[in-house]
């Protein structure tokens, strides 16, 4: 399989899920901004949306939205317990968080990422985005991880999510139990390996 991304964006979650899986991979690097692959091929080719993540199958298909491809990759390896079994209360829960993370979350980082957005309404924006990390910081004051006491899928999309943070000026520093879980998350083996090969730290 080959997953295409762009370091530190959100296809860093399939990427520390690939780790985690023990699954085969390679990765190719995308400029986003030119369409480019690291080899120039036209990335529109592969993904017509023109975002990244996009994982390339054995068989040549391709799979795109990090919410599915993360789904896909913990069911290759049930093992690894990255998700939930199909048909369990505990698989519906699990996709409940994925949503809030993609509609509430990362959404929600938009107008930040934009030069379009007027300065006056930056503060809105943080203060919305806060509140969502609030919640989560209370979530986690109570257990290990976003959805228990292991490590699932929901977890490197949160990792990567709060990542974003000080890139935008948003200060998540008074809430200790989410910082906490950052360090733990972080000093993962694959986690790490993941941030080491998209140039996001040093060895």
């Amino acid at each position: 399989m080959k997953l295409y991304y762009t370091p530190g964006s959100c296809s860093l979650s399939p990427h520390i899920v690939l780790r985690e899986t023990g699954l085969d991979f390679s990765i190719e690097r995308i400029d986003l901004r030119a369409k480019k692959t690291e080899s120039g091929k036209d990335f529109l080719t592969i993904n017509p949306k023109g975002q990244v993540p996009v994982l390339q199958l054995d068989n040549g298909d391709i799979l795109t939205e990090g919410v599915a491809i993360v789904q896909y990759l913990a069911d290759l390896k049930p093992d690894r317990n990255l998700i939930a079994p199909p048909k369990s209360l505990e698989r519906y829960h699990q996709i409940e968080w994925l949503n809030f993370l993609a509609s509430e979350v990362h959404k929600g980082y938009g107008p930040l990422f934009s030069s379009d957005t007027p300065e006056s309404y930056l503060p809105v924006v943080k203060t919305k985005l806060k509140s969502k990390f609030a919640y989560i910081n209370d979530v986690l004051s109570k257990q290990k991880c976003a959805c228990g006491e292991h490590f699932t899928v929901i977890d490197a999309y949160l990792f990567t999510l709060s990542q974003w943070a000080p890139h935008v000026g948003l200060d998540l520093s008074d809430l200790t139990h989410l910082q906490n879980y950052l360090k733990r998350i972080a000093q993962r083996p694959n986690v790490h390996s993941a941030l080491v090969t998209e140039g996001l730290i040093k060895e």
